[in-house]
């Protein structure tokens, strides 16, 4: 099985792929493939620079460049966790493995402008005006750009990550189980 998490920032996605991986997931990242991309660019790894950076490789490349360098990972048997999709043609291609589950990860913006606020990662909004037009920014109707929004209605289950941690995990494992 395949996994892809898709969603806004600071959802939910990470603890989604942490707890997959405690359940014997193999754990590959979208963004990783980015950041290896910038590393070799000498490119800082800040939200702002990997953003410009990926629209960049998927105008020169294709939209789907980012998933088809993880896609070529995916090729022993077992179970993945793919995150960070951002885009649809990346949920596209994926879409193409066998056993492909697109989960999008999702909570009230007020719920996920907390959460990034306690990570404090480089980059990130500091006020709740500032993270929603980022947000607008980074869903641009562009076919190279990042577009969360439609990376979410592509999903086949949506979970709302607005509750305790325990009641996330379950909603993890019935979507698991209801597309195994």
């Amino acid at each position: 099985m395949i996994i892809g998490l898709t969603g806004p920032n600071a959802s939910g996605k990470g603890e989604a792929a942490s707890y997959l991986m405690t359940k014997g997931f193999k754990y590959h990242s979208l963004s990783d493939a980015l950041r290896e991309e910038a590393e070799k660019s000498g490119i800082e790894p800040l939200r702002e620079n990997l953003i410009r950076l990926g629209n960049e490789l998927r105008r020169k490349n294709s939209p789907s460049y980012l998933a088809s360098i993880i896609g070529e990972r995916l090729t022993e048997p077992g179970n993945y966790i793919v995150d960070s999709i951002r885009n649809p043609a990346e949920a596209e291609a994926l879409q193409e493995k066998k056993g492909f589950v697109l989960l999008g990860i999702d909570a009230p913006v007020e719920v996920r402008f907390k959460r990034s606020l306690k990570r404090r990662r480089p980059g990130d909004a500091e006020t709740l005006q500032d993270f929603i037009e980022k947000e607008k920014r980074e869903n641009l109707n562009n076919p190279e750009n990042q577009q969360l929004k439609k990376c979410i209605e592509m999903a086949d289950v949506v979970i709302v990550n607005d509750s305790a941690m325990d009641e996330f995990y379950r909603k993890i494992d019935e979507a698991i189980t209801e597309k195994t």
